[in-house]
């Protein structure tokens, strides 16, 4: 039985896993049988990491972080006493949905609160692209997984704005030499959300979960066609010998 299965929950990252492919999610989330990991972002990691101290300096003291004076963003980074909690990838923001039972999870990276008291999500993010970033280039991924945070926020019965922003870090990467730093440019990139969709796709997740067929593969899904062609050359190098 799947962790998920076990505390009827699902995290942000497997609604990501059922929207990119419903047979993917029920393998991993219904029969224990997951994708292959891919190999963690260490540098993004540290990256994240460094980010949540330096806010969390700000949070402290009650005082705007300087970038927000290059967006004209009006705000400090928020304080709660569960926000710690809140940002723990084991923990996470929770609501528990009355009409499935189910509880929807994620950690969000941070929270500003403007003067009149309402909310922005905030997301730290790390690359390193010439052509810089924008909200016309942010990842489909990254604004549904914001969007799933303004949804949990908000129902922790809290006013929360429909803009997240996005702190990314783009690395620089033409200069002559190493020398043990990597400059970086940080920028904070708007993006306008809608939540809407989210609790039709978590419901619809947990009736996946909760279903004994496996669902159609996403057409496609590269991970769906490697399994299928695998398990072909599997039977045309092992062929059964009851069938022979």
């Amino acid at each position: 039985m799947s962790k998920s299965i076990k505390n009827r929950q699902l995290s942000r990252s497997k609604i990501e896993l059922f929207i990119d492919c419903p047979r993917c999610f029920h393998a991993d989330v219904a029969l224990g049988s997951p994708r292959v990991g891919s190999l963690p972002f260490t540098l993004n990691n540290a990256v994240d990491q460094l980010f949540k101290a330096e806010f969390d300096r700000y949070r402290g003291a009650r005082e705007p972080h300087p970038l927000f004076a290059t967006v004209d963003l009006n705000a400090v980074p928020y304080q709660h006493p569960e926000f710690t909690t809140w940002r723990t990838n084991t923990q996470g923001i929770r609501w528990t949905d009355p009409e499935t039972g189910w509880t929807l999870t994620g950690a969000v990276d941070d929270l500003w609160q403007d003067m009149n008291g309402s909310l922005y999500v905030a997301d730290y993010k790390a690359t390193s692209k010439a052509s810089g970033i924008t909200a016309d280039n942010l990842q489909p991924a990254y604004r549904r997984q914001a969007e799933v945070y303004q949804f949990l926020v908000r129902r922790q019965d809290l006013l929360v704005f429909d803009t997240t922003w996005f702190v990314y870090a783009n690395g620089i990467k033409t200069g002559d030499r190493f020398d043990n730093r990597l400059p970086f440019t940080t920028v904070l990139v708007p993006y306008v959300g809608n939540d809407g969709w989210v609790l039709d796709a978590f419901r619809s997740a947990v009736k996946v979960a909760s279903s004994a067929p496996s669902p159609r593969a996403r057409p496609g899904c590269a991970w769906c066609e490697f399994v299928a062609k695998r398990r072909a050359l599997d039977v045309e190098t092992h062929p059964d010998p009851a069938v022979a």
